[in-house]
Parts: structure tokens; sequence; C-alpha cells
């Protein structure tokens, strides 16, 4: 065998080949070096860390430096990019000022996660107009002396500032602030951020803390009188006017009937009279109050008479839900942007206590696409079929002809009341068919005016 044979059968061992003849085909697997595959495999992890730290860093440096701090890094690059080469002075002065400026600021930036900040509420739940005692601590857990800074603390849509003063390793600073909630709503308070930057406010960092606190800012209710007056009653009350064959409250007697139960001849009479004669009860059952609470923009003619009908409503629900008697406030509900017919919708507050009850009220709002009233009074009469008293909470907007719409979607024994809420006109009360319209200015009123009613 010669060399060059040799050498082919070297070349050919090195493969591995698989050939079929009469139409197959050939396949050849080429071993690969586990070294090689060692480097690729090294390569692309080394080259994903490079792009992480890449891409960290300039998040660091863009959430560092402000807008005037990029202005100077441009002024400094451009005058000594320009001013050096090509013997600019002017240009080369201001580059160097850029410069100096960026540098000076540096310093300020340290200690920037010395803090240690803690934030406490005395209370998460207050009526509007009122303040709320907050208490902000701030531990230096640094290594050295960390520079005065100052804490932000978001209020909401707000923001308190809490300047710190130079505080020593270890050192504790102490602050009692003072949380304004002037209007309704669910405000978060927090989460805290230490702030360090230069005076000019060339570098700025920041260092969040996750310590949200939620504050539930309730609407002012006023103490009216018990809604027991006039209304349905529960087994403890008054019965019913309704009258039905078995019940637990006797009304009286009547002359049996083909149908009528045996269990409820009345035996004595019937020995007097010498005819069968049945027993008749009073229906007793629970209490409903249903409230419907209007929600739309055009329901409303400002955000002062949406307040108000929110004061009421949860004066009223307080009211009943202290009486012992269920009650059930709806709203409505937002109607889809593109529905291609008319859909209604509504929502049930959650009047399981009067806690529960003011925290829904704090974070409700009104709308533009809300189901309109009449609507969200026949949902609630058919989700709640044994309501005996209902309440309609609206604005000035709504007419006379609307509100009899919507009062006509309540059984004829249940007692309806419509509440317009105007803050420019006189308290008044008057009665539209078997409606009762009632007119307040102020919350005050709902309160006078029911004890007038309650009275007579």
């Amino acid at each position: 065998m010669t060399n060059d044979t040799s050498s082919r059968i070297t070349r050919i061992s090195s493969t591995s080949t698989s050939t079929s003849t009469a139409g197959s085909s050939t396949r050849t697997r080429y071993d690969t070096s586990s070294q090689t595959t060692v480097i690729v495999v090294g390569g692309i992890r080394f080259w994903r860390r490079i792009r992480r730290a890449a891409k960290q860093s300039a998040t660091a440096v863009g959430n560092t430096v402000t807008p005037g701090g990029w202005l100077l890094v441009g002024a400094a690059v451009l005058g000594l990019g320009l001013g050096l080469p090509l013997g600019w002075i002017e240009f080369a002065a201001a580059g160097f000022v850029a410069l100096i400026l960026l540098v000076c600021a540096a310093p300020f930036l340290f200690s920037s996660r010395a803090y240690d900040v803690s934030l406490g509420l005395a209370h998460d739940r207050v009526v509007a107009g009122s303040e709320v005692a907050a208490s902000l601590r701030v531990t230096n857990v640094g290594s050295g002396v960390a520079l005065p800074g100052r804490v932000d603390v978001p209020i909401g849509a707000g923001l308190l500032d809490v300047p710190i003063p130079l505080l020593r390793k270890g050192a504790v600073h102490d602050e009692q602030l003072s949380v304004p909630a002037l209007r309704r709503g669910v405000l978060d308070v927090g989460p805290a951020r230490a702030v360090r930057g230069d005076p000019l406010g060339i570098l700025r960092r920041e260092v969040v803390w996750e310590d949200v606190h939620t504050l539930y800012v309730h609407p002012v209710t006023t103490s009216i009188p018990s809604t027991a007056t006039g209304f349905v009653k529960d087994l403890e009350g008054n019965p019913s006017s309704l009258v039905v064959d078995a019940d637990i409250s006797f009304h009286a007697i009547r002359e049996y009937a083909p149908g009528d139960s045996q269990r409820q001849i009345h035996w004595k009479s019937t020995a007097k009279t010498g005819t069968l004669m049945v027993r008749q009860y009073e229906e007793t059952r629970r209490s409903r109050m249903v409230i419907v609470l209007a929600c739309g923009d055009e329901e409303f003619a400002n955000d002062d008479e949406f307040e108000l009908a929110v004061s009421a409503a949860a004066s009223l629900g307080v009211r009943g839900i202290r009486d012992g008697r269920d009650v059930s406030i709806v709203v409505g509900g937002e109607v889809p942007e593109f529905a291609r017919r008319a859909v209604r919708t509504s929502r049930d507050l959650t009047t399981i206590t009067a806690r529960t009850l003011l925290d829904d009220l704090a974070g409700l709002e009104k709308g533009e696409r809300i189901t309109p009233l009449g609507d969200v009074a026949s949902l609630a009469v058919e989700g709640h079929s044994d309501v005996s008293i209902g309440f309609l909470v609206c604005g000035s907007t709504p007419t006379p002809r609307m509100l009899q719409h919507a009062a006509l979607a309540f059984p004829a024994d249940v007692g309806v009341a419509a509440l317009i809420c105007d803050p420019t006109t006189e308290p008044g009360y008057r009665t539209l068919g078997s409606t009762s319209i009632v007119t307040i200015g102020l919350l005050d009123d709902l309160r006078h005016i029911l004890a007038r009613s309650a009275k007579s």
C-alpha cells in the first residue's frame, strides 16, 4: 500500500458516512471538538453579561444625570472636543467649566444608600376634611457620616418633602408629619424615597423603600333619625300592611274558603258562629333598604353635587346598618365604549358593616359612560326582590319625569323617596304621585327634613 492510499484511508476514517443507492440519501456526520463548544458557549455567556451590565449602567446613568446635567455633559464634550484641537479658547473654557461642575456635583451622591427609612400612619381611615398623623424614622446604617439629604413621601398625587440633617453612624432622626385628607378618596402614602443631589440639580440619585400605606378618606356623614318610622319592619318591629294566610303576626279571622289549610282554622270562632273560620296574618319580612346612587356625569351639574350625594347615601346606609336592616347600595356600572347594543350594568357596594360601606364609597367616582339612574333602579329591584324602602340619590339635572320613571321600577307597596342634591337651592320636601321628593343643599338638611317627616 502506497503512502497516498494510506493518507486517503486516514481522511475517510475521520468521518462517519452512510451511503445508500437506488435513490437513497447520503448522511455525513462530522465530529465536533468539545473545546470549540466550550469556547462558543462561554463567548455567548460573556456577551450576555456585557450586554446586561451595559444596560444596567445606562439605566443608572439615566436615572442619575438630570436634564441640566446632560446639558453640561454635552457642553463639556463639545467644548473640549472642538476647543482644544482647533485652539478655540472660548469653547475650551466652557468645556472646562462644565467638567468642573460635573466633578463637584459627584460627591453629593455619596452615602445615598446609608439611610433606612420607616413610615407609619396613626390611622388608616379618616373623614374627609381632616388630617392624619404620620411618623417618619430615618436611621443612618452606613459605615460613616451621612450628609444632609431629603426624603420624599408621595401622598396620592402630591408629594411631601422632608429635609434630613447630617446623621452620624447609627444616628436616628424622627419626624412627625401631618397628612392632609381634604377630599374623599383612597390615597397611597409612600413609598418613601431618599433623594441625594447637588444644589444645582446636576446629578440626582434616589433610593425607594417598598413601604406603602393605603389611607381611606371616608365621606362626611350626618346622624339622621332612625328609618324605622313608617317603613316595613322586621320580626322585632311592626308587621307590614300586607295580609297573608300564613305567617307569625295574627291579624284577623275570615270565613273558610276552599283551598285553605285546616291548620289555620280558628275553632273557637267556628264554635261561636257555626261557620268554619280561619286565621289571617300580616306579613312580616326582613326590612331591606335599597339606595340607588347615580354616578353619571350627566346626572350631576358639578363635583360638589356628587360629593353631597355620596355623603347623603353614606348617611342613609350607615343609619340602616345601625338599625339592623339589610342595606344595599347600588351604583351604575361602566358601559363598554364599543357596545353594539344597549347594555345595563350595576354594582352592589359592600354593606356588611358601616366600615366596609364607607371604604367602598371612599373610592367611588363618577364617569361618562355609566348606566343611568332609571336602569340601575330596575336592576336593583331585580336583584333584591325583598326591598321594602327605596332611595334614589342624584344631582340636580334629572327631571321630575326621569325620577318618576325610576321610582316606577319599585313595586307598588314599596315606599320610594328621591333625594336631589343641589348646594345652590333651598331645601324642601314635596310629593310627586306616590314618590317623595327631598331636596337638600347641605348635608344637615337631610337630617332636619327626615326628622320633621318622622314626627309627622
